[in-house]
């Protein structure tokens, strides 16, 4: 007997700490447990809303480990975890390692992709895809506690779902913002990203590479300057500014409403609903929206205005740098000060309401100075160009200063909570302006 005993235990060892492959539908992957692209393998949030498996895009050949909707008849990926290291074949298989990282292995056992996180607790880790979309790593033992060891939402790729953040959670420097596909065949990431910017005031930037293609204006305490979300029975948007938070979201109106927002492969950022009488997702807004939203468009010290033929004006006291690129609407290269500003006698500032606020490229935020206070602080220093409100709560509070150029300027067509205020010589206080007024 005492020869047979050792085999049999050994035997069932490895019966019962192999990985066994999940063969139904299920929301949690447990350690011990895998899923496999050869066989099919998914997990789908309790509800049936959202699916994880593996998939191929459009016209290619790899696979990658996503997630889409998975009650609709259009694939819609809204995360991929491995696009910077596509499988070649259907080997791929997700567990949960002896650490508690969640891994995608190929055929070779090589990682493709993990949650790479440290200091778990790797006992009672399971991995769970709920109703939001949001792939998140627990302890079991915390039951349906929200404190994540690790969660997708932190990891956005293309899309925004409702309940996620986009931004920065700066008591751990944890940035979020998304990363277009590289074209509709590969998810890898690509030349567009869509995110929050917080130098001085938070606003929301699109950029492709490191070069800006377009940005909502500051944040003032009551919207982002230069957009406005228009009331819709889809979404409802989230806003927080604080110490220890600066991020967009949105929750939805109706919960049976399917709603995302996308940074598209060619650069426009979209909200989406879907249609079900017409099984397409329908575009609610998107951003850039014209002309006059296109990063510089009228170069510095001009202010854009698309229901104009001639888009592109500059401001009081200044004319366009080359005047004859301007007769053929060609617009980059901007105004200049018709009499370079150096504080002399007589200055002061032509009043203009109703437009995006300049780029916050060199400014001064000081928080506690009235608005007249703000109006002295830039009369004094011969390189301010434009004073603001930094906010708009409360009738507008604290100062924003301006140095140098005004970058991005664009005639809203709503009047916007806010006045700017630009510097002028005394020659041109005296002219009178469609959409300003004098302020000396």
């Amino acid at each position: 007997m005492g020869i047979h005993i050792l085999p049999l235990f050994c035997y069932l060892f490895v019966v019962t700490f192999s990985y066994s492959e999940i063969s139904m539908a299920t929301d949690i992957l447990r350690q011990f447990q895998a899923i496999s692209d050869i066989d099919n393998g998914t997990l789908v949030s309790v509800g049936k809303v959202f699916q994880l498996g593996f998939f191929t895009p459009g016209n290619s050949k790899r696979r990658y480990l996503g997630i889409w909707y998975n009650n609709i008849p259009s694939q819609t990926v809204v995360w991929v975890a491995n696009r910077y290291n596509p499988l070649d074949d259907s080997s791929g298989v997700l567990r949960i390692e002896n650490d508690g990282n969640l891994v995608l292995l190929d055929q070779k056992e090589r990682v493709a992709w993990s949650t790479n996180t440290v200091n778990l607790s790797s006992r009672n880790i399971v991995a769970q895809l709920l109703d939001t979309g949001n792939l998140v790593l627990r302890d079991e033992r915390n039951g349906n506690s929200e404190n994540y060891v690790w969660q997708s939402f932190d990891h956005p790729c293309d899309a925004m779902l409702a309940g996620m953040k986009l931004g920065w959670d700066l008591r751990i420097g944890l940035n979020r913002y998304l990363t277009s596909w590289k074209s509709a065949d590969d998810p890898s990431p690509g030349d567009f990203s869509y995110g929050i910017e917080i130098q001085g005031l938070a606003q929301l930037v699109l950029q492709k590479g490191g070069a800006k293609m377009f940005r909502s204006g500051p944040w003032n305490g009551v919207e982002f300057n230069g957009i406005s979300v228009s009331p819709n029975l889809a979404f409802i948007p989230k806003i927080i500014n604080n110490a220890e938070e600066v991020y967009v979201g949105f929750s939805l109106s109706n919960e049976s409403t399917l709603t995302m927002s996308e940074l598209s492969y060619y650069g426009v950022f979209k909200f989406l609903v879907w249609d079900n009488s017409y099984f397409r997702w329908s575009v609610l807004n998107s951003l850039p929206r014209d002309e006059c939203d296109t990063y510089g468009q009228c170069g510095p010290n001009a202010i854009c205005t698309f229901s104009d033929a001639r888009i592109c004006s500059c401001l009081t006291g200044y004319k366009p740098i080359f005047p004859q690129d301007w007769d053929i609407l060609i617009w980059a290269g901007g105004c200049i000060q018709n009499t370079p500003l150096n504080c002399s006698a007589g200055e002061g500032f032509i009043e203009l309401e109703g437009v995006k606020m300049p780029d916050l490229l060199q400014i001064l935020v000081e928080p506690s100075l009235s608005l007249e206070e703000c109006r002295l602080e830039c009369l004094k220093n011969c390189s301010c160009t434009a004073y603001a409100n930094s906010a708009a709560t409360g009738g507008g509070t604290g100062c924003l200063l301006w140095f140098a150029d005004l970058i991005d300027m664009k005639k809203l067509t709503l009047p916007g909570s806010q006045k700017l205020y630009i510097r002028a010589g005394a020659s041109d206080l005296g002219t009178c302006v469609w959409f300003g007024l004098m302020y000396m």
